[in-house]
């Protein structure tokens, strides 16, 4: 893999680790020019490098983009955070603010061996199911919280994963009632924003919970550091002005309990989640509405958004120098249907020369889902699930590759980003004995793919921007 790596590197390639690999079979020429410009948007997303270009410190002047604060006047600085996008942003926070950091906690999807932070405790959360290690981690942070006071500092890294990785839910829900929850949900088909409507309202931390804790019955002050994935945001311009943001842990909440009540209704599953989480939904004694703003004593800088990868996307294709198309920021849906939309797209554009003209790239980003009916026979992720719909659609057409991408660098319950076809994919499919419309039936893309050599992997990016999805066209 090191010498492999190597040899990426020389290609300009620094996040897709198994590039030669992808490009040793299929079309070629194609699949160079996907990988080139997915791996060039990885690099420009990568939130720790984003934080290190707003955040210094100068002897006691911490400064993040406008705002600065002189820390000598802090009794403790405390780092906490989770997400998928956690370990780069934490690093990032670390290698600025260093012994000055008292204590800090984090949860994060997959630790790596060059990880490297100061004085802070690393706990591997669940994602997309929590953990008990995700559960401990988040019993530690409110332990910290509790014995903080209105001279302290806390630092928050927050992205995409949060509401899995750091999981404590309330009275009277178990963690096994909690990961019952969330796969019934994540299978129900319903979009992130209604899911989220539900955990953030049977959880301890999720939901605003923790700012609550930090600034309003702590009264200590909070950096928040966000990188945002909800879908129609806009693309982040000013990284270091201040903003009001909605969700995770350390935002105010733009869902309510009716909100929560809605999406059960909505989506049939009263009968089908733990009992004690619809008995707490439905109690109005119980049950708390979420915090749903903060005063001054919160700062946010957002450091990315799921539109930020169509934006690298555009610089990264005009150094190419070849045309491009954004389709859209807000693709959702089922994943094998937008495979099988985007495949009409390119054929479109090979055959009829519309709404672009080859040699180009077709470009959207999003977050598409999955409805799981019965347990999978193996495994795969939405991103997977998009290309094989994608193959389906493009069999036989020359000069056409495709890719999608979980851009935080794991599709689903993977260690996969995603996965790479073109023309010939069903071909090889098929000289595997692999029927493609069984394996997207029975989920199991992710092993479809590895049959034949075909899912990118990339380890952590730094980056939780949700899907990104790239088609060349020559």
């Amino acid at each position: 893999m090191e010498a492999e790596m190597r040899c990426n590197y020389l290609h300009g390639i620094k996040k897709i680790r198994n590039y030669d690999q992808l490009i040793s079979h299929g079309d070629i020429e194609a699949r160079i020019k996907v990988l080139q410009l997915m791996d060039a948007v990885l690099q420009d997303v990568d939130a720790g490098k984003r934080i290190q270009e707003i955040m210094s410190l100068d002897g006691d002047i911490l400064t993040i983009g406008e705002r600065s604060w002189d820390i000598s006047k802090k009794k403790n600085i405390y780092l906490i955070g989770a997400g998928k996008a956690c370990n780069a942003m934490a690093q990032a926070v670390c290698d600025v603010m260093g012994e000055r950091i008292s204590r800090g906690i984090i949860s994060v999807k997959v630790k790596e061996e060059h990880d490297h932070y100061f004085n802070t405790e690393v706990y591997v959360g669940g994602h997309p199911l929590p953990n008990e290690e995700g559960m401990k981690a988040a019993r530690r942070m409110l332990e910290l919280i509790n014995q903080a006071g209105s001279d302290d500092l806390f630092i928050s890294v927050f992205s995409g994963g949060s509401s899995a990785l750091l999981t404590y839910p309330v009275n009277g829900i178990t963690l096994e009632d909690e990961i019952a929850t969330q796969d019934i949900l994540l299978k129900s088909g319903a979009k992130i924003i209604e899911i989220n409507a539900v955990r953030r309202h049977i959880s301890r931390t999720n939901g605003g919970r923790l700012a609550e804790m930090i600034c309003k019955e702590k009264g200590a002050e909070l950096i928040s550091i966000m990188v945002g994935d909800s879908v129609g945001q806009p693309p982040t311009s000013n990284r270091g002005k201040p903003v009001v943001f909605y969700g995770t842990p350390v935002a105010a909440d733009d869902t309510t309990i009716q909100d929560a009540r809605n999406m059960i209704v909505n989506y049939n599953l009263g009968k089908k989640l733990p009992k004690s989480v619809i008995d707490f939904i439905w109690d109005d004694d119980k049950v708390m509405e979420t915090p749903k703003q903060f005063d001054d004593k919160l700062t946010t800088f957002l450091v990315g958004s799921l539109a930020d990868s169509c934006e690298s996307a555009i610089a990264a294709a005009n150094n190419m120098g070849i045309p491009y198309i954004i389709l859209t920021t807000f693709l959702e849906g089922e994943s094998r249907e937008a495979g099988q939309f985007l495949s009409s797209i390119a054929r479109e554009v090979k055959t009829m020369k519309r709404p672009i003209t080859p040699p180009c790239f077709v470009i959207c980003a999003g977050e598409t889902t999955t409805r799981i009916d019965s347990p999978p026979k193996g495994i795969g992720g939405p991103s997977q699930e998009l290309v094989l719909g994608l193959s389906i659609g493009i069999r036989n057409f020359q000069c056409i590759a495709g890719a999608s991408i979980d851009t935080e660098g794991t599709d689903g319950p993977t260690i996969y980003a995603g996965g790479i076809v073109d023309g010939s994919t069903i071909d090889r499919f098929e000289a595997v004995n692999i029927n493609v419309y069984e394996a997207l039936r029975t989920h199991v893309t992710g092993n479809a793919l590895m049959s034949i050599g075909d899912n990118i992997f990339t380890g952590n990016t730094g980056t939780n921007l949700c899907d990104l999805n790239v088609i060349y066209i020559y």
